[in-house]
């Protein structure tokens, strides 16, 4: 993800102060000298880490801790703070009436962009419609009608005419019920004077509430410049950052934020349209940093949820709480934490899972654990009902039938059922528990993100890591 060797460099550094009450002037050049070098690497403006780097020295040597904090919590405090300052608000969205023109180069995912946008409106409780006037990129209108069948929004878009300000201004009409309505415009490999008359065009018809500028993680220094170009063209309100599943550095898009005086409003994590998330600075941070975000985790958790019943009405994740947990429970919330998304993502979410935990991780332990996954459900589609209903009759007979029907080893289904006895066990010690523990488990996961040393007295509440 974004910025990922920052996380993990600066972790380090943090980890080199760990046991010190206070800090000289060589621990914190040695900080500023690991977010130097990632930030740098990551492709972000040197004015921008400069500017950056001189105001967490000057903090960290000049203001004086809280009583009882740490070298290492208050430095991070510090960094946590300057990072959320530097990524800025997210990009004001409404949940109302608008209008949203997309604007952005070829390649930079403007069309998957739409679909993701509009998909997450229609979790909100809007009703969004997409309006594709992209007549030069063939294939345009096609992968629009297929990325808006995909996230089950409304579409406009007219293949054979080849005005797109005519087909903006029949879109318009055409989807006049829907309350958000985006507009994905055509690309180009470089702002030249023809795309810039033409989304010039588009935006006088459509009279947009918002323009957001969708830009490739992978684009280095290049954005900046490319955004201040769009800037000057139609004026831009906020960024979305594409492509963040990958290898990506994206320092480029945060000097594009930058140079455009503006914000991020989405990030974009993978290839459906449900990976989209709406960018929040102190949970991005907080991410980054290998303290999790729970927010973001509980939005996840309940969305996936919430896919897995309406795919089996039949099945409902309270009833876990309150009877047995079976297998078919078991494969339920398999089905869930594959709706979450990559298990890497998920775990990033989690305080004290992600960051330097992850780091430590081999590279295929994600693989084996998806590969896990998929055994595990070819498995208990070899099971019989009761069986599901009641893994405890399952002994040697039937594990040897059942390895014979799935095709997996033996162990592999003791694997199953022992992992279903711990889960069962688990879920036995939340039955039972009130909303104030719960809310007091939570707030000890928080405590416990820095990854072993806590946040001290720093606190964990609504606003972030440090409280509001």
């Amino acid at each position: 993800m974004v910025l990922d060797d920052l996380g993990s460099s600066l972790r380090g550094a943090l980890d080199d102060l760990r046991g010190k009450s206070r800090i000289d002037e060589e621990d914190v050049d040695a900080v500023v000298k690991e977010i130097q070098r990632s930030l740098l690497q990551a492709d972000v403006d040197v004015d921008l880490v400069m500017d950056l780097s001189d105001r967490i020295k000057s903090r960290a040597l000049d203001e004086e801790p809280p009583a009882g904090t740490s070298a290492r919590d208050w430095v991070l405090r510090i960094v946590y703070e300057e990072l959320v300052e530097l990524v800025g608000e997210s990009t004001e969205l409404p949940l109302e009436s608008q209008t949203i023109m997309l604007a952005g180069l070829y390649g930079s995912g403007k069309t998957t962009t739409a679909a993701k946008m509009a998909w997450w409106f229609s979790t909100k409780g809007l009703r969004p419609a997409i309006i594709q006037t992209d007549t030069d990129r063939p294939g345009a209108y096609d992968q629009a009608e297929q990325m808006a069948e995909r996230a089950e929004v409304d579409f406009y878009g007219d293949p054979d005419e080849d005005d797109p300000v005519t087909i903006a201004r029949e879109g318009l009409e055409e989807t006049r019920t829907a309350d958000v309505r985006i507009v994905d415009t055509a690309g180009r490999d470089g702002l030249n004077e023809e795309l810039i008359e033409q989304i010039e065009r588009i935006e006088r018809e459509v009279n947009p509430d918002r323009n957001l500028l969708v830009l490739d993680a992978a684009m280095g220094q290049s954005a900046k410049s490319q955004a201040a170009d769009f800037q000057e063209a139609i004026g831009i309100d906020g960024v979305v950052i594409t492509k963040l599943d990958g290898t990506a550095k994206g320092g480029g898009a945060l000097a594009a934020v930058d140079e455009t005086d503006s914000t991020i409003a989405f990030l974009g994590t993978g290839e459906t349209v449900q990976d989209i998330e709406r960018f929040e600075p102190s949970g991005f941070i907080s991410r980054l940093l290998g303290m999790g975000d729970l927010k973001q985790l509980t939005d996840r958790v309940e969305r996936a949820m919430e896919q897995t019943q309406d795919e089996d009405e039949d099945w409902d994740p309270e009833d876990m709480m309150e009877g047995e947990f079976t297998l078919y429970d078991m494969q339920k919330q398999m089905e869930a934490m594959n709706n979450m998304g990559p298990l890497d993502q998920v775990l990033d979410m989690i305080p004290g899972m992600g960051g330097g935990l992850m780091d430590q991780l081999p590279d295929d332990a994600m693989d084996v654990t998806e590969e896990r996954m998929r055994d595990f459900q070819v498995i208990m589609d070899s099971m019989t009902e009761g069986e599901m209903e009641n893994p405890r009759i399952v002994g040697k007979s039937r594990i040897e039938r059942i390895a014979r029907g799935s095709g997996k080893p033996e162990d592999r289904i003791r694997e199953l059922l022992e992992q279903h006895k711990m889960m069962s066990q688990t879920l036995k010690q939340f039955q039972g528990m009130g909303d104030a523990d719960m809310e007091r488990m939570m707030k000890q996961m928080q405590q416990q993100g820095g990854g072993g040393g806590g946040m001290g007295g720093m606190g964990g509440g609504p606003g972030g890591p440090f409280g509001d």
